[in-house]
């Protein structure tokens, strides 16, 4: 049975103070995380051409990736650092890279990796933001936590959580990103180190790793808990009580209950399976629900309308001329209702010969 878990081992849990003993570690910022999406492959590339194979750190990937990727393979054959595939239970390594598979969130703790088959974090699996912040609760200070290219918002979260662990937060200069996005995300709300362009990054990354990390504060409990929830502990009803407060939103993925939780400047949510939003991600996922609604509904009306019309036609052929015409009256406004449908989906596509082939197509027989 799917427990979620990739080849644990048993009782592997995440300790809320593993960032004060972690004594495997040197005093360096020797924890690397890096978070990137669209455009990632390419920056990463660039990224790793430069980097040190003898930098003193561990360096950990996520790129927003589909079914299969072979990043690893891409990455490894970039650069001089080796690149490999993060493995579960498998022991973290100094001066290697390793780079979340797809399907997984990929998490640390106690001086190993951790992969989880958990619920998506916005709208992605393996997600930056549950790498990002598990090293924070985990590592404390030696974090290095670094935003690249990329859309929407994942990475802005979990960067926040590694500044309040007393981490380092860096991102690519949106000048230089091919998606601007998730850096200006990072920029509007976390309290940002170092903003360079990726020619300057590798460079800027092995002079972080050899410094000293400074001491770790107390790991706030909200991020305790959240890396929990990541790793997939039992929680219980009440756990995201202790986050935020119940909301009037469902959650896109799951349609549970959505509890809104105020983390500085940022609004996001998390529903109780484990799914998690920032509010630019929310509200893309509900634009995203909202028109394959509109196409079911088009489809809808547009079948409506070519039944009416077929049993009008079938009417007229056995003389039934007063239920034929009443039948041809009800297609006449179910396609009616249909072109109103039609008109809202172009609305929000602009508009385009596209869209109308489309809107046309999808209901089969079509409207005479």
């Amino acid at each position: 049975m799917d427990d979620g878990l990739i080849s644990v081992r048993p009782g592997h849990q995440i300790d809320p103070d593993a960032a004060k003993h972690a004594s495997w570690l040197c005093d360096n910022r020797c924890i690397i995380t890096i978070g990137a999406s669209a455009g990632g492959v390419e920056a990463l590339q660039r990224l790793m051409k430069e980097l040190s194979a003898d930098i003193p750190a561990a360096v950990f990937i996520v790129l927003h990736v589909g079914a299969t990727s072979h990043l690893a393979d891409i990455l490894d054959r970039a650069g001089p650092l080796p690149v490999v595939n993060a493995v579960s239970g498998a022991p973290i390594e100094i001066g290697r890279a390793y780079v979340a598979p797809p399907g997984a969130h990929l998490l640390l703790h106690d001086s190993h990796m951790m992969l989880r088959r958990g619920p998506r974090e916005n709208l992605a699996r393996p997600a930056i933001d549950p790498l990002f912040r598990s090293a924070a609760c985990s590592y404390g200070s030696r974090v290095v936590g670094v935003v690249l290219t990329g859309s929407l918002s994942d990475g802005t979260a979990g960067l926040r959580a590694v500044k309040a662990c007393g981490g380092t937060s860096v991102v690519q200069h949106p000048d230089d990103a091919t998606v601007p996005d998730m850096v200006l995300s990072a920029l509007r709300h976390v309290e940002i180190d170092h903003c360079v362009p990726l020619s300057g990054m590798a460079a800027l990354l092995g002079k972080l790793a050899g410094e000293a990390a400074g001491e770790t504060p107390e790991i706030p409990s909200g991020i305790r808990l959240e890396a929990a929830i990541a790793a997939q502990e039992h929680g219980t009803m009440k756990t995201e009580d202790r986050l935020g407060d119940l909301s009037v939103f469902v959650c896109p993925e799951c349609h549970g209950p959505l509890w809104e939780i105020a983390d500085g400047p940022m609004v996001r949510y998390r529903c109780h399976t484990g799914h998690a939003f920032t509010a630019d991600v929310m509200m893309e996922a509900q634009s995203s629900e909202a028109e394959q609604i509109l196409w079911s509904l088009l489809r809808a009306h547009q079948q409506r309308a070519e039944l009416a019309r077929r049993m009008a036609k079938r009417e007229r052929l056995h003389k039934r001329h007063e239920l034929a015409a009443q039948l041809s009256e009800r297609a006449k406004e179910y396609k009616a209702d249909a072109e109103l449908v039609q008109q809202i989906i172009e609305k929000r596509h602009g508009g385009g010969s596209q869209v109308l082939e489309t809107a046309t197509t999808s209901g089969g027989n079509g409207i005479d």
